[in-house]
């Protein structure tokens, strides 16, 4: 039995090995049906749970800037996707695998132009390309499949517990939280690259940082966090912008002039 769970745990790490879209290896054992139904499903009640903002001029705002970097993604990934602003104070948004889109009136508020905002949503799509749900829940998985096969090799008693408890804070500390912030890293790269393909300019993701900097009321250590600071956004963003900026000029010269109303 021991030796059975042993082999089924590498066979699944072996098999589930993908890549992404900045070439990084993934594990990743949900198909992309399976998450486009449980994104569906969430979304759907959020919609029926939250406040929805139905303002006219508030979601032309916003779908339009989030319709201009949709239609730069690859084919069959260009349409279908829904978009919803939610009555939320929070500076946020988020992206759902089945092309889900919600942004927070809260996030209107800090990111200031449409160039600043197309940054944050080009960021949230950019977890769905990037497969990063699928990969969490994946980690997930076989985390929580790791526990049980070193409980059965260790047997039952007060041993087990304590290992139980050191993987569950070895994993939060030790491996998920981390593997979040280069989740998030990511992201920051491809949504900075699909911005500037869609003809807004990238330099405005910079200026939102600034502008999440001095909204926030702090933030804990980096070391504690599932998202990078601030700073470090701020750094690994000027690093890319030669590039991008080439990107974004190819973009206008190409016609991708997107003019979004706030």
């Amino acid at each position: 039995m021991k030796r059975t769970l042993i082999l089924l745990s590498v066979a699944l790490l072996v098999v589930a090995c993908t890549t992404s879209p900045t070439g990084r290896r993934q594990l990743v054992i949900f198909s992309d049906a399976e998450m486009s139904n449980m994104g569906a499903t969430a979304f759907d009640e959020m919609k029926q749970k939250a406040s929805v903002d139905r303002s006219g001029e508030v979601n032309q705002y916003v779908s339009c800037v989030a319709d201009s970097i949709t239609r730069t993604l690859p084919e069959g990934e260009r349409t279908g996707w829904e978009v919803v602003v939610f009555d939320d104070d929070s500076a946020n948004a988020f992206a759902l695998p089945g092309k889900k889109i919600g942004v927070h009136t809260g996030l209107l508020k800090v990111a200031k132009n449409q160039d600043q905002l197309a940054s944050v949503i080009g960021h949230e799509v950019g977890h769905v390309l990037a497969k990063h749900s699928a990969e969490r829940m994946s980690m997930q998985f076989v985390s929580q499949s790791s526990q049980q096969i070193v409980g059965a090799l260790i047997g039952e008693g007060a041993g087990q517990q304590a290992v139980m408890a050191a993987l569950g804070l070895g994993s939060q500390y030790g491996v998920l939280m981390p593997y979040g912030r280069l989740q998030e890293s990511e992201s920051d790269n491809i949504g900075v690259q699909l911005m500037a393909q869609a003809g807004f300019n990238p330099q405005a993701s910079i200026d939102l940082w600034h502008n999440m900097a001095a909204a926030s009321n702090g933030q804990p250590p980096e070391f504690l966090s599932t998202h990078p600071s601030h700073e470090t956004r701020i750094s690994d963003l000027q690093a890319l912008m030669p590039e991008m900026q080439q990107i974004y000029k190819q973009a206008r010269a190409a016609g991708y002039k997107p003019n979004c109303r706030k």
